[in-house]
């Protein structure tokens, strides 16, 4: 049996004699640590790398160490056609029919044959279905599906979120981040850009800049409305209609428009948000392999994918602490394209990136091709494994020894030897060229314990996931209340300069606006007593009637988004109902933002809680819920130290107690010893008086009379003595009722407490902090033009 289960040791199959060319029982064992200086695979089509990438993941998955695997060609999915029972039913939903019907016979049959095949390869490298079972237990295996709901859906596009602090301060990523970002947008429409000259890409990241500056995330909608009216007038020392015209503008933002409007594109925005956390780990903190298949993508769908996905890598990388030891893999099946050797897509500096600092954090690549002549082999100077298998060109020998010769390290290198070494590999056999090695192996790879099907079909990928659970993305809230004004829409109405008009941004076509007055406010709340100092924003809105001059602010909503989603312009061709009078007079708006501050210090407040009994006071953002948590936790504390100070006054009163019972129970031991010992003087006493007047003498004589008298008043005494010992015995037990009675006593006392310090029955006191006059500030009243639809039943939506 071949010992290979080693700790931190992935077997991947066994060393080759090449003096004999034979294969050895010797297994290679790959140290997970040297994966930190990141390893290559490189082979031709049908040299096996597949097969050793997915081994390579398998023995991870083992080790329970976490992967982002991904999978530009569609064969990483194999990894959950995982078996353990090896029967033919398991395998038959994914053997290839037409391979079946080449050799003449039935997909069952095939199936059959394939489940044999397995068990016998699993068995000849001295593996079984319980090592597939072990494989599956250790880590969760994820199928993603970005631009796709055949997998797991992953939501890309929903939001360019901003960066944490600690990346913001490092500028040099922060730049890396914001210009890969930016050419990754750029890419997905087209667009082929230079970070230093194309104005596309230096308007993008002027404006990620700004918002992430600011700490605030984007979508892509926001994005285009950005690129339309941008948040600043000068990029650089030029004016912004210089630099890019807003005619120039609205070209590149209805180029992402008409991205975001094609059809099947919601796919991007459906499913989990792009988290490296969740990626590598479960809720539960079990290790989680996630797989993310990309080959039903174009090819710049692909680049900005893989851009974003290296974005949030990088950045997941650099908040963990440092580590010499592997936390986590990073997989590509095939890096054509995404690390040229000229070129610089925008996955290019990503991956350098990762290739350079990677290893600080634990973060091990794993980077496979069947192209060495697209790989930057200088960029993979810092590489320490290299996998090398069967070789299809010259040119791509010569590149594969440029490398090797680079990441030699100054040591020896002969590369005659390693030319004729590479020349003989075949299938399935590889050179691992190795610099925490002394020299390098050769060896076969061992049997994968996946079924290796193939590329998967989105049916079969489908068929992978229909059991397990995804989390889509929450639906987002719109306003129920039915529009107001005339179902007979048209034209924008034309209203006076001085009302300002907005729209709720929308992608959907063929909208029709309804009128909404709606306002935006911010209110300071401060209050020195309770430290209170927060500022909040409200936007209200409510539907204008051509009877109703003044506003009723308490029938305002509340909108369930910010004025961020706020745009001057709609859709291109909506329709817009007629607008009420009211909302059609300038002069009612003044009236109504007067209306509304005098509300909002009437009505607007931060809501505290208070616990006299405890004396600690909610702050403005905990919920009563979370206030109890803490209270009850004070409550806690408080309960234990008075446990505390109960026991320790019982504690005089125990020790006491213990004292008396003590010496009860060494009198009672005393008295019995004496009145034993009395008996026992008591019955010599009498035996030897009666002896003497039987044996000694034949008359009892006065002094024989006389010991018979004693020996009867010493029993006498022994009777005493053995009443002395029941007082005892009862002095002890009075004294055990009485520790009995003072421990009920305590534990009533303390049952007491448990009831006492309850913060889930405590009386709470609510105290209101409201606004003063000076400190409620409304930003705007306007006219918001709300997007609805009309439905085939012909009844009108919102959207």
């Amino acid at each position: 049996m071949i010992d290979f289960e080693k700790l931190g040791a992935f077997y991947l199959g066994r060393r080759v004699e090449t003096a004999t060319d034979t294969l050895t029982d010797e297994p290679v064992l790959y140290d997970a640590k040297d994966l930190t200086t990141h390893a290559v695979i490189i082979g031709m089509t049908g040299s096996g790398k597949t097969g050793l990438g997915i081994s390579l993941l398998e023995e991870a998955a083992i080790d329970h160490i976490p992967v982002i695997a991904i999978d530009p060609k569609g064969d990483l999915g194999n990894l959950l056609l995982t078996f353990p029972d090896l029967r033919a039913e398991d395998f038959r939903p994914w053997v290839n029919e037409r391979q079946a019907s080449d050799r003449g016979i039935t997909a069952d049959a095939f199936a059959t044959e394939q489940a044999a095949l397995w068990k016998k390869g699993l068995a000849d490298w001295g593996q079984d279905g319980a090592r597939i079972a072990k494989l599956r237990a250790s880590a969760d295996l994820a199928l993603y599906t970005p631009g796709s709901n055949a997998g797991m859906p992953i939501s890309v596009l929903q939001s360019f979120a901003a960066p944490a602090a600690a990346l913001l301060e490092d500028t040099e990523l922060y730049r890396e981040r914001v210009q890969a970002t930016a050419t990754g947008v750029l890419s997905l429409v087209g667009i082929d850009t230079d970070p230093a000259a194309s104005r596309e890409h230096i308007l993008l990241s002027r404006i990620l800049d700004h918002a992430w500056q600011e700490g605030r995330s984007l979508d892509l909608p926001g994005l285009i409305a950005a690129i339309q009216n941008p948040p600043f007038s000068r990029v650089g020392v030029m004016n912004l209609e210089s630099f890019f015209p807003s005619k120039d503008r609205f070209a590149l933002a209805l180029r992402l428009n008409n991205l975001l409007a094609a059809p099947g594109f919601d796919a991007w925005l459906q499913g989990e948000p792009l988290n490296i956390a969740r990626m590598l780990h479960t809720e539960s903190g079990k290790p989680r392999v996630s797989i993310l298949s990309i080959a039903h993508l174009s090819d710049p769908e692909r680049m900005f994918f893989v851009s974003m996905l290296l974005n949030e890598l990088i950045a997941w990388m650099r908040a963990q602490p440092g580590t010499s030891s592997l936390r986590a893999i990073l997989y590509m099946d095939e890096i054509f394209g995404y690390m040229p050797p000229v070129a610089n897509p925008p996955s290019k500096l990503l991956l350098l990136t990762l290739l350079k600092q990677a290893r600080a954090y634990g973060l091990g690549l794993a980077l496979a091709t069947q192209n060495p002549v697209d790989l930057d082999y200088k960029g993979l100077s810092n590489t320490g494994s290299w996998f090398i298998g069967r070789l299809q060109t010259e040119r791509d020998k010569a590149r594969v020894m440029e490398g090797l010769e680079g990441v030699s390290q100054g040591r020896q290198f002969d590369r005659a030897a390693m030319e004729r070494t590479l020349a003989g590999l075949g299938k399935r056999r590889f050179l691992l060229h190795n610099v925490h090695e002394d020299l390098p192996v050769i060896f076969n790879t061992r049997w994968a314990m996946s079924y290796l099907a193939g590329p998967m079909t989105r049916e079969q990928i489908r068929t992978l996931t229909a059991s397990r659970p995804t989390s889509a993305s929450p639906a987002q809230e719109v306003p129920a209340a039915p529009p107001v004004g005339s179902l007979t829409a048209g034209a924008r109405p034309v209203l006076p300069p001085g009302i300002r008009q907005l729209h709720r941004r929308t992608n959907v076509e063929n909208v029709i606006y309804f009128p909404r007055v709606v306002a935006s406010a911010r209110v300071a709340f401060s209050n020195t007593r309770h430290g209170v100092d927060e500022q909040r924003k409200f936007l209200y809105a409510f539907e204008p009637e051509d009877a109703r001059h003044e506003a009723d602010w308490d029938q305002a909503e509340s909108l369930p988004f910010s004025s961020d989603e706020l745009t001057e312009e709609g859709r291109p061709g909506a329709s817009y109902a007629e607008c009420p009078a009211a909302a059609a007079n300038e002069k009612n708006y003044s009236a109504w933002e007067t209306q509304l501050k005098r509300w909002l210090r009437q009505n607007e407040h931060v809501r505290l809680l208070q616990s006299k009994r405890f004396r600690l006071t909610s702050t403005p953002a905990e919920t009563e819920g979370e206030f109890r948590v803490r209270l009850q936790q004070t409550a806690n504390e408080e309960r234990d130290r008075a446990v505390a100070a109960i026991r320790k006054r019982y504690g005089s009163k125990a020790t006491t107690l213990e004292n008396r019972l003590l010496r009860a129970e060494q009198a009672v031991s005393r008295e019995a010893l004496e009145a034993n010992q009395s008996k026992m003087n008591t019955a010599v006493s009498v035996g030897t008086a009666i002896l003497s007047a039987v044996l000694g003498r034949k008359r009892v004589s006065a002094t024989t009379a006389t010991k018979v008298g004693s020996a009867i008043r010493s029993a006498g005494s022994a009777r005493q003595r053995a009443a002395d010992v029941d007082r005892a015995k009862e002095t002890a037990e009075k004294v055990r009722a009485d520790m009995e009675a003072l421990n009920a006593e305590l534990e009533a006392e303390i049952e007491a407490l448990d009831s006492a310090y309850d913060a889930q029955a405590e009386e709470l006191t609510e105290i209101l902090i409201k606004p003063k006059v000076a400190d409620v500030q409304v930003l705007f009243v306007g006219l918001l033009w709300m997007p609805y639809r009309q439905r085939d039943d012909g009844r009108i939506e919102a959207i």
